[in-house]
């Protein structure tokens, strides 16, 4: 009987442990072909890309919808020819923006907005995240610039005006037709050419008198669209109330119609000084019956053309003039007219402005040594038709015999002079 090795007791634990650690396994040809292992390394890169786009993902949102270091809301230029880095130099030198100028060309290029970027002038808003303001300049909406242009000026005192605003560019290249600008409020952004802004008022003046001329009233005395401007530029010139213009226009219609002579002063002005518009004085005596294409003392009708580029509001009262039969009208000392049918009526009027004119010049505690003589002291003023004291028809009494050059007539109210006094109209 053999003998058996001695049993040695070992602990359970001891017993479940393997003597001998088993050899790893072997690692499968699959494992060790290339295309797993490029793969393998390929799905490892996408991850990582994964995880890094969703970090910048996260921080680019944070920075297009952070708002901005803009303490107020701000008009700033981007000039012409502005590139993205510009650009975005531009806005962060004017506070708008407090980022990176390649982290705005990134935005840009994100948003898809590289090449709808339009120059011109913005309004940002107050604290306007980077997605705003990109925003505000892909969409173009610059800012617009209200221009005014006063009723009654002539096309080159309109041109001169234009070409001393800084916001347009350019020149006009040729001075328009008298009368063709339609005075009005318009919005225009910088940058806008002269011509463009002569071209735009002559379109809306083409508008406006084509509904003008075709609610114009039949008795009108007035054959094409271009006389009815005629007449409105002398509207234009003659009063600046508003509720006097078709008072006014109804005394030159009712003059056109029964053959009198126009008689005002503003187309003396013009004859004179053509489209600079202001005489700069008083009307001398002699310049009253000096010829001129334009001086209604002298031609029957209307004149050539007009005097000035009326209003929408004149051509309105040229059209439709009020129903009245005044023949006359004068100032009345208190910045309107007084008007009338007679002319015994008319110079009834004219003695109350002269007697207004006469307490005014007492009221005065020491007149200017070189003042001009007081109007009413003008030897015959009241007696010799003028624009301001028209005469009755058949009855227009030929001014003096000899005209003093040297001694100016008196000054006249109006669009042109309405300084004080004011003298009959």
């Amino acid at each position: 009987m053999s003998e058996r090795p001695p049993i040695s007791p070992r602990s359970p634990r001891a017993a479940l442990e393997p003597e001998q650690v088993p050899p790893p396994p072997k690692r499968s040809d699959r494992a060790r072909n290339p295309f797993v292992i490029v793969g393998n390394a390929i799905i490892t890169l996408l991850l990582i890309s994964m995880i890094g786009a969703g970090a910048v993902y996260y921080y680019g949102r944070q920075v297009l919808e952070t708002a901005g270091p803009l303490k107020e809301d701000k008009i700033v230029n981007i000039p012409q020819r502005a590139g993205k880095r510009d650009i975005a130099e531009t806005l962060n030198r004017e506070g708008v923006t407090d980022v990176n100028p390649w982290v705005f060309i990134a935005s840009v290029a994100a948003l898809k907005a590289s090449s709808d970027l339009k120059p011109g002038e913005y309004s940002f808003q107050k604290n306007a995240s980077l997605r705003d303001v990109i925003a505000t300049i892909v969409e173009g909406k610059v800012v617009q610039h209200a221009v005014t242009i006063p009723e009654g000026l002539t096309s080159e005192q309109i041109v001169a005006r234009l070409s001393d605003n800084d916001i347009f560019t350019g020149s006009v290249r040729e001075l328009p037709r008298e009368g063709t600008l339609l005075p009005e409020t318009y919005k225009f952004p910088r940058g806008t050419t002269r011509e463009q802004v002569v071209q735009r008022m002559q379109q809306a003046h083409k508008r406006v008198l084509a509904e003008i001329w075709e609610r114009r009233s039949q008795d009108v005395p007035v054959k094409t669209p271009e006389q009815l401007v005629t007449l409105a530029s002398i509207v234009e010139k003659e009063t600046g109330k508003p509720d006097e213009r078709s008072r006014v226009a109804a005394v030159f219609t009712n003059r056109l119609k029964q053959r009198i002579k126009l008689q005002s002063d503003p187309t003396i002005i013009y004859g004179l000084v053509g489209g600079k518009g202001t005489l700069g004085r008083p009307i001398k005596r002699s310049e009253i019956t000096q010829p001129s294409p334009y001086n209604t003392y002298v031609i029957e009708g209307l004149p050539p053309g007009p005097i000035a580029n009326p209003g929408r509001a004149s051509l309105e009262a040229a059209a439709n003039p009020a129903r009245t039969r005044d023949l006359f009208f004068v100032a009345d000392g208190t910045g309107g007219h007084a008007f009338t049918e007679t002319y015994d009526a008319h110079q009834k009027n004219v003695a109350k402005l002269r007697a207004m004119e006469k307490q005014i010049q007492n009221d005065t505690v020491e007149p200017a040594e070189d003042a001009q003589p007081p109007a009413a002291a003008a030897p015959g003023a009241a007696d010799t038709p003028t624009a301001t004291t028209p005469a009755r028809p058949n009855q227009q009494k030929k001014p003096p015999a000899a005209p003093r050059p040297a001694n100016p007539a008196p000054a006249r109210q109006g669009a042109v002079q309405p300084s004080p006094p004011v003298v009959p109209r």
